[in-house]
């Protein structure tokens, strides 16, 4: 990222070194994750140790330190989710995109994770695209799923 649009978010938060989840929160917000480089120059400019940055960053789930896509894939594995079928839902998921965990596709669009449990389990199985979620996700839903995101982001352009 551009160290002007980093020097906003520093002084939007007043070069608080209480404001560094919030500064986080904004940088990944800007580009999806937390580069490294980012780190380094956020940790420059306030009164913070980047070990201190980085453990802020690898304690919250919140925070990526790896690339991911514009709207992350989230795909639950829960046990109320399994046991209705999360795991074929995840291989679909996969296939459609392309991609496995922690990957990313070409176009920088989507990227694909599991979690544990997202508290929706009367919905599940249940995928999260971007913020919004999908529950009763069936293999033969999420083709169609992906495809309505594809020609949302193509309208968007």
């Amino acid at each position: 990222m551009d160290h002007k649009c980093i020097d906003k978010i520093l002084e939007k938060y007043g070069h608080q070194e209480s404001s560094i989840i919030a500064i986080l929160q904004d940088l990944q917000e800007e580009e999806n994750y937390l580069p490294e480089n980012d780190l380094a120059y956020i940790s420059e400019n306030l009164p913070i140790p980047l070990t201190r940055i980085y453990r802020i960053a690898t304690f919250y789930n919140a925070f990526n330190l790896t690339p991911r896509g514009k709207y992350p894939v989230s795909v639950c594995m829960g046990t109320a989710c399994h046991v209705r079928g999360a795991p074929m839902v995840f291989d679909r998921v996969r296939l459609e995109l392309g991609i496995d965990i922690g990957g990313v596709t070409e176009d920088g669009l989507f990227s694909l994770e599991t979690v544990n449990c997202l508290g929706a389990c009367a919905l599940g199985p249940i995928v999260v695209i971007g913020k919004e979620y999908h529950g009763n996700m069936t293999p033969a839903k999420v083709e169609s799923t992906i495809k309505k995101y594809r020609k949302r982001i193509a309208k968007e352009k």
